[in-house]
């Protein structure tokens, strides 16, 4: 008997260890989010897959699915909520679509997009932080980084190198490099890293590559991020659950 749990609804079916955004995804329902990637431990720190699970809210990421749970994502509640914290992304960072390298790639962008988030909502803060172009191959800008933690995971899950990480607390948290000197230069990232292929925003730039592809051109310009990821999301092999 197949295990399942109830999503806006509508029946999904899980496999042991999935957490409700694995098996959603695989089913077909796109839960909106930022800081989740299939291949790294859930973080839960973006709080765009906020769902409510049995009547209280929880990241989707981080929840085990389990038979018998009812869960609510498409609902004008948690609609309104995620443009809110989509408008506070935007406000808190430096991040001017129109004028952007990676506009038309950027998952904040498209999300904004996905989700019909068409002002601002919330006074910016024009943070001044540091932008770091020592490395040959990679630009760091530290005024669009979202605290999504993807660089810093892969960085130690996947290329076992701890080049990032992240201090201070609260309004004061932010991202830094593993060096004595604090320059990405300064450490043993490539720009083969997986690290410096996760970032969703503009804080992680390869140099000289800008403009390759034009405005128009690129990945979420011709479909939407909610399709993209139903279409690429994993799903279990023939002979686990599903087919392939």
């Amino acid at each position: 008997m197949t295990d399942t749990f109830l999503l806006d609804d509508q029946t999904v079916p899980f496999t042991p260890g999935q957490t409700v955004m694995q098996a959603a995804l695989a089913a077909g329902h796109h839960i909106p989010h930022l800081c989740y990637h299939p291949e790294f431990h859930p973080h839960g720190s973006c709080k765009l897959c906020t769902v409510k699970v049995n009547g209280r809210n929880a990241t989707g990421c981080t929840v085990p699915a389990q038979t018998g749970l009812k869960v609510e994502n498409d609902i004008e509640e948690l609609r309104t909520l995620r443009q809110a914290l989509v408008q506070m992304l935007f406000a808190e960072g430096n991040h001017f679509c129109p004028s952007c390298e990676i506009s038309g790639n950027c998952q904040l962008q498209a999300l904004g997009y996905d989700l019909g988030v068409m002002s601002a909502g919330f006074r910016h803060f024009f943070p001044r932080r540091p932008v770091d172009a020592s490395h040959p191959d990679i630009l760091l800008d530290f005024n669009r980084c979202i605290l999504c933690e993807l660089c810093v995971r892969a960085s130690r899950e996947v290329d076992g190198k701890d080049v990032f990480a992240f201090s201070g607390r609260g309004i004061h948290k932010h991202l830094i490099v593993n060096a004595a000197t604090g320059r990405l230069a300064d450490t043993q990232a490539t720009a083969g890293d997986k690290a410096m292929h996760v970032c969703p925003v503009g804080a992680i730039l390869h140099k000289r590559v800008g403009f390759a592809v034009p405005i128009g051109e690129r990945r979420y310009d011709k479909t939407p991020i909610s399709a993209q990821a139903l279409a690429f999301a994993p799903r279990p092999a023939v002979g686990e659950g599903g087919e392939a």
